[in-house]
C-alpha cells in the first residue's frame, strides 16, 4: 500500500494548497463573479483533498484533520507550482488553467484504477472539475484576445508559470508499480494527455508553449524540497485548528 499512499498524499497535498491559495481571491477579485468563482473553486478542492486523505485514514494514517493541519511544510508533497503567491490574476488564471487540465486528466485515468475507493472518489470527482477546466478555459481565451496588454501579460504568465507546470508530473518511487499493478499509468502517461488537451486551447487563445529546448521541469515538491513560499502558507492554514486540535466544531 505504499505506492497508493504516495499517490494519494501528493495528489491531496496539492488540492489542500491549492485550494488555500485559491482562497486568498476571496474579497479580491477583479468583478464579483470572479470572487464567487475562485472562492467556490478553493472550497471544491479542500473537499476533494479531504475525500482523499480520508483514503489515507482507512489505510492506516491519521485522520483527515489531522494529516492536513499538523505537518510542516517539510512533510507535504505537493508540487511547488500551487505553493507559489498568487500574484496579478493573469498569473492565477494561467497556473489555474494549467493545474485544472492535469487535475482533469489525473482524476478521468484514475476513475478506471484497481484500487476500488480511489476509483469511486475519482468518478465523482472528475464530474465537478470539469466546470473548474471549462471556467480557466474561458478566461484564457477571452483575456488573451482582448488587447494587447492582456495578450502579452498572458503570454508572460505561461512562461512563467510553464516549467513549474512541468513539476507537477514529477516521478515518484512507485511508478512502475502503480502501472503494473493497474492504480495508475503514470506521470509521462498523464503529462501526454495534459499537452494534448491544453494544446489547441493555448493555440486558440493565440499564445505560444515556450520551446521544449527551454523545459526545465521544477521538480522536487514531491520529495517534500518546496520553495519558501510554503512554510508561511502552511502555518497561516493551519493556525485555528492548532490553536485547540481537541475542539469540536
Amino acid at each position: 500500500m505504499e505506492a497508493v499512499k504516495e499517490l494519494l498524499y501528493k495528489m491531496a497535498d496539492d488540492l489542500l494548497i491549492f485550494g488555500h491559495r485559491n482562497s486568498e481571491w476571496t474579497g479580491l477579485g477583479p468583478i464579483l463573479e470572479e470572487d464567487i468563482a475562485f472562492s467556490s473553486m478553493a472550497q471544491d478542492k479542500i473537499g476533494h483533498a479531504q475525500a482523499l486523505y480520508q483514503i489515507l485514514h482507512e489505510l492506516g494514517e491519521q485522520d483527515p484533520d489531522t494529516i492536513a493541519f499538523t505537518r510542516e511544510a517539510s512533510k507535504f508533497h505537493n508540487c511547488q507550482l500551487v505553493e507559489l503567491p498568487n500574484g496579478e490574476y493573469d498569473f492565477s488564471m494561467v497556473r489555474h488553467f494549467l493545474f485544472d487540465h492535469a487535475d482533469q486528466q489525473r482524476f478521468e485515468m484514475l476513475a478506471n484504477s484497481s484500487f476500488e475507493p480511489l476509483a469511486k472518489v475519482a468518478r465523482k470527482i472528475k464530474g465537478e472539475i470539469k466546470y473548474h477546466v471549462f471556467h480557466g478555459d474561458t478566461w484564457i481565451v477571452k483575456l488573451s484576445n482582448a488587447t494587447e496588454v492582456s495578450k502579452a501579460r498572458m503570454q508572460s504568465a505561461l512562461n512563467e508559470c510553464w516549467n513549474y507546470a512541468l513539476g507537477i508530473f514529477e516521478k515518484g518511487d512507485f511508478e512502475k508499480e502503480l502501472a503494473e499493478s493497474g492504480v495508475f499509468a503514470g506521470e509521462a502517461a498523464l503529462q501526454e494527455r495534459w499537452l494534448a488537451k491544453i494544446t489547441p486551447i493555448i493555440e486558440k487563445a493565440g499564445l505560444k508553449i515556450p520551446v521544449e529546448s527551454s523545459w526545465e521541469p521544477v521538480y522536487g515538491g514531491r520529495k517534500a524540497y518546496h520553495s519558501d513560499y510554503l512554510a508561511p502558507l502552511v502555518e497561516e492554514m493551519s493556525e485555528v485548528f492548532r490553536v485547540d486540535p481537541s475542539a469540536e466544531w
